[in-house]
């Protein structure tokens, strides 16, 4: 970064001539790209702009118009300054002809009132450059540094967001090409504020470059993409110009991010990213205002500020239910689900790459939507696009973005029970799962699980000494509504292998098959023991 002419001021050799502006006092922020010492009037034609013209005045002319004429060859040549020693020429004044063109014509002038030693001067300012051009090559090699690490360690776009805004020390948005916000750093700032009417706002912002100011907003933006498809915008909110080393930063970052795409091309698009990192940290509880998830969620073009939210969880009944394509792929079809329905939701994958992997979905529902429906369409569309293996569930309706977690543990709990059972429902939710929904409500209950192991206990044990499977027997049986026939054939075994296996069951439990009241107590065990086995496998 080169040195303006108000830091050249500051300078100790430059100091000790006490110099005064007398002329483009509002220009002194011109870059000072080198010095030049020069006597003579006509000068300009050697001079490439930039410069800090040095002179003692005393082979100027004296005609008020060759001096205005020397003032506007300086001016158009693109010299920065123009500082004049006292003294020598001209004794406590600069001619009014001089100091009035440079005026005019916004060239800066600055007089030194004691003699100073222009070597001294010219040191100086050089050694200022070389040192701030040194310092901005070593920044651009450590923002190197950063965003090659950020690459090789595969950091996300969150990430990359988050360190753009703390280099830069701004407010930091990436958003998509409709002008929705992917990921956003509000840098210490209030991200409802940052966010607010963001996609009218972006929409204003139209740089004719790649990497552009726009002085209206305050922007600094730059296209992120590569081989030709661009597929977004950075945008770092400065208000003021940038500087080299912001244009930089947020070019190198839009590089990051662009690699990133390309290098991960089985990942989750970056809408489902920035959609499930929102998910995530509402269920979290990670936003000390509900204001800013809102925001961010509006950002994205869902509104939760005056609807009705509905948590809805989908995972797929048949292994592998967490491998990273399957979810991303059920993610893609619930969104597309959701969009086509014409139903706002926020749709990602939660806890990714855990046991617990899921795709989440928050429904946001106007007032007079009707849930029942919307859930329908969206499962019907979701079957379609994934061949039926699917298991949806759906928590209670809730008002505000507070609640959403419980809705949320209540769509995860039925989705559970769902998995583990036969039905064909397009869409689940708690009264659907009756008796083996409250049985799961209760799974971790010890009075439950005493229940169980009163009732099944000898059976589990007599299975686990022997290697024999004859709890599995009796589940058919219950299953089968006592249907000895119907519950051998699921068996796979004959009716007198069958009746034989029943009778030992009889034996190990002391008990009566042919008792309604034991039998429904048996079966009420058996599906409490199936959710305890699935809660902890």
């Amino acid at each position: 970064m080169l040195p303006t002419l108000d830091d050249v001021l500051q300078l100790d050799a430059v100091r000790r001539g006490q110099p005064r502006v007398v002329a483009g006092a509002d220009r002194t922020g011109n870059r000072i790209r080198w010095v030049h010492v020069a006597e003579v009037d006509d000068i300009a034609h050697l001079l490439h702009g930039g410069e800090l013209v040095l002179t003692t005045g005393i082979a100027l002319p004296d005609d008020p118009g060759r001096l205005r004429a020397y003032i506007a060859e300086l001016a158009e040549v693109g010299v920065s300054g123009l500082m004049v020693e006292l003294g020598r020429r001209y004794a406590r004044a600069l001619p009014a002809a001089l100091t009035a063109a440079a005026e005019h014509h916004g060239l800066p002038v600055v007089v030194l009132a004691h003699e100073p030693v222009f070597v001294d001067i010219t040191e100086s300012v050089h050694a200022r450059i070389v040192q701030d051009q040194f310092a901005e090559l070593r920044a651009s090699e450590r923002l190197h540094e950063i965003f090659t690490q950020l690459s090789v360690e595969g950091a996300s776009t969150d990430e990359v967001v988050r360190q753009v805004a703390a280099l830069a020390g701004y407010p930091v948005v990436l958003e998509n090409l409709s002008h929705r916000v992917l990921a956003a750093d509000a840098g210490g700032g209030d991200p409802a504020r940052l966010l607010s009417a963001w996609e009218t706002r972006s929409r204003a912002v139209r740089p004719e470059r790649r990497t552009a100011y726009d002085a209206s907003s305050g922007w600094l933006v730059t296209t992120v993409g590569a081989r030709g498809e661009d597929w977004g915008r950075l945008i770092v909110v400065l208000g003021s110009s940038p500087t080299a080393r912001d244009t930089v930063l947020i070019e190198r970052a839009a590089t990051t991010l662009a690699l990133g795409r390309l290098l991960d091309r089985h990942a989750e698009s970056l809408e489902r990213q920035a959609h499930g990192t929102i998910l995530t940290r509402i269920l979290a509880h990670s936003y000390s205002d509900p204001h800013e998830a809102a925001a961010r969620a509006r950002a994205l073009g869902v509104p939760l500020s005056g609807r009705r939210l509905l948590g809805v969880v989908l995972r797929r009944r048949t292994p592998p239910a967490t491998a990273a394509p399957e979810l991303a792929e059920l993610a893609e079809a619930a969104a597309a689900a959701c969009k086509n329905a014409r139903l706002a939701a926020l749709v990602g994958i939660l806890d990714e790459g855990g046991p617990q992997a899921r795709v989440g979905v928050l429904a946001s529902l106007p007032a007079r939507a009707d849930a029942e429906t919307a859930l329908a369409e969206v499962a019907t569309r979701v079957r379609a696009r994934t061949g039926g293996d699917c298991v949806m569930a759906a928590g209670s309706l809730v008002d505000s973005v507070r609640d959403v977690r419980r809705s949320f543990q209540e769509a995860e709990q039925v989705a559970d029970v769902a998995c583990r059972g036969s039905g064909a429902r397009l869409f689940y939710r708690l009264p659907d799962l009756r008796l083996r929904g409250l049985l799961h409500l209760l799974r971790d209950d010890v009075r439950m699980q005493t229940f169980v192991e009163r009732e099944l206990g000898r059976l589990l044990e007599y299975d686990a000494q022997h290697g024999s499977d004859l709890t599995r027997m009796l589940e058919l049986y219950l299953d089968a509504g006592r249907n000895k026939a119907v519950a051998a054939q699921r068996a796979h075994l004959s009716r007198p292998a069958f009746y034989q296996r029943l009778h030992r069951i009889e034996r190990v439990l002391d008990a009566d098959l042919d008792d309604v009241e034991s039998c429904v107590s048996f079966h009420v065990a058996l599906l409490a023991l199936s959710s305890v086995r699935w809660e902890h496998p």
